[in-house]
């Protein structure tokens, strides 16, 4: 395989798309559109997100000290872009994208009701770095929508029509399974188990 080589840049991809929504102190919040998130540590579970000095949350997360992160679908990619080239300081996106707040169960700032899956986040520390500082927080509560949860209590966010972002462009996921986790391990007689427990949820959809 030949390559070409280019300078050293963010180019790790794909990326989640996620909205965060933080208290604003006044009886309401902001939504800011964040690519850079991830998860950093299991137990506790630990997550981050990182913004921009300059950017009109990044003080709100400051004086709020927790934040929600709230999954995007297909169908909220056109308010998650909203949310990330508005600034809140300017312009109401609840009102403009037609998003709802929602009540947190554990903190202040309210997760967005369109969204399948909503964490929220206690911030612990923040760690600077030369153009975005990293709120680093933990997971203190999970809400998940109920049309995602089967008889079975499991989550399947495969069914949640989620979306990544990859150099630029918003994409809709596959739900074409290359393979669970362990695939290249599992044992026929699991595949198999497993492959019929697929079939069984396809038929009662």
């Amino acid at each position: 395989m030949s390559r070409t080589n280019f300078k050293p840049g963010t180019l790790l991809n794909p990326l989640p798309v996620v909205m965060a929504a933080v208290d604003d102190g006044e009886g309401g919040a902001n939504i800011i559109t964040i690519a850079w998130t991830g998860i950093v540590n299991s137990n506790p579970p630990m997550t981050y997100i990182s913004v921009k000095p300059e950017r009109y949350s990044y003080e709100l997360l400051k004086k709020a000290g927790n934040f929600t992160i709230n999954l995007v679908t297909q169908e909220l990619a056109k308010a998650a872009d909203y949310c990330g080239v508005r600034s809140g300081k300017n312009v109401d996106k609840w009102a403009d994208t037609g998003l709802e707040p929602e009540a947190s169960v554990m903190i202040p700032s309210p997760g967005i009701k369109q969204s399948p899956l909503i964490l929220e986040c206690e911030i612990k520390e923040i760690k600077k770095y030369p153009s975005h500082h990293m709120f680093v927080a933990e997971i203190i509560n999970v809400s998940v929508a109920d049309d995602i949860v089967d008889e079975k209590g499991k989550i399947c966010l495969e069914d949640a029509g989620l979306v990544s972002y990859c150099h630029g462009e918003y994409l809709g996921i596959s739900k074409r399974s290359l393979g669970r986790f362990g695939f290249s391990v599992m044992k026929p007689k699991t595949r198999k188990r497993l492959n019929r427990e697929k079939r069984a949820k396809r038929k009662r959809k």
